[in-house]
C-alpha cells in the first residue's frame, strides 16, 4: 500500500507541465493535504502555511485538483473522497507524528519527529535518510530504530533510553513505536523545515 502511495504522489508532483520549473516538492502535497484534511483552507492560507508563492500553490492545487484530490469552491479547497482516501493511506503509513522538544539527542531549536511502520531493515547506516533530511531543508537528523523494546542508532547506541533517558522517555510516550518501526527526527531552524526533513528522511525509507 505505502509503495503504490508514493508511485502516485510522485506522479503527480513529476508531471511535465509548461512553464517554469515548479519550486515545491512532494512534501507540499502532502502537507497541502494534512491541512485540509483539518478543515478547508484558501489560496492564500494555503501558500502562508506552506511557505510558498502564489505560482507555487497554484501549481499545487491545480496538480491535486487534476488527481481529484481536492475541490476548490468561494471558500476554499477541500478534500474530495478520493483526497481523504489518499490521506488515509498517508495516515496508516505514517500513524504518528510530534514536536520534539529540544535536547542533549535533539539540540536544534525546532525538532520533528515521524513514526514509519515497520520499516526498520530498510535502514542500513542511516546515511541515505539523513542526507534526504538534509537537502530538504534540516540542520540534522536523527534514524532511530525500535527492536526488542530498545531505540537504538545504528554506529551510535543500541540503547538511547541509558544515554539520552528524558528525550528518549518522551519518543516513546508521544510515539508508541512497535518491533521494527523507525523514528525520525529531524532538527532545524524553523517548525517547517524540521518537519520537512523528517518527511523526506521517511519517505525515502518507503519503496516506490
Amino acid at each position: 500500500m505505502a509503495a503504490s502511495l508514493k508511485k502516485f504522489m510522485q506522479q503527480i508532483a513529476d508531471r511535465k507541465a509548461p512553464g517554469p520549473f515548479t519550486s515545491f516538492t512532494i512534501f507540499h502535497l502532502y502537507y497541502t493535504l494534512e491541512l485540509l484534511a483539518k478543515r478547508p483552507l484558501g489560496r492564500n492560507k494555503l501558500a502562508e502555511k506552506l511557505q510558498v508563492g502564489d505560482g507555487a500553490v497554484r501549481t499545487i492545487i491545480s496538480r491535486l485538483k487534476d488527481a481529484e484530490l481536492i475541490e476548490t469552491s468561494k471558500g476554499g479547497a477541500n478534500l474530495t473522497d478520493k483526497g481523504r482516501e489518499i490521506w488515509q493511506q498517508f495516515e496508516a503509513a505514517f500513524p504518528k507524528q510530534a514536536t520534539i522538544p529540544q535536547s542533549d539527542l535533539t539540540p536544534s531549536e525546532f525538532n520533528h519527529a515521524y513514526l514509519l511502520r515497520g520499516r526498520a531493515e530498510k535502514v542500513g547506516s542511516g546515511i541515505n535518510q539523513r542526507d534526504a533530511a538534509i537537502i530538504a531543508g534540516a540542520r540534522q537528523a536523527l534514524v532511530i530504530v525500535y527492536r526488542d523494546g530498545k531505540l537504538g542508532i545504528e554506529s551510535v547506541s543500541d540503547n538511547i533510553e541509558k544515554q539520552f533517558p528524558n528525550a528518549a522517555s518522551h519518543l516513546l510516550e508521544e510515539l508508541k513505536p512497535q518491533d521494527n518501526d523507525v523514528i525520525v527526527v529531524a532538527g532545524a531552524e524553523s517548525e517547517l523545515k524540521a518537519k520537512r526533513g523528517a518527511f523526506a528522511a521517511t519517505w525515502s525509507l518507503i519503496n516506490g
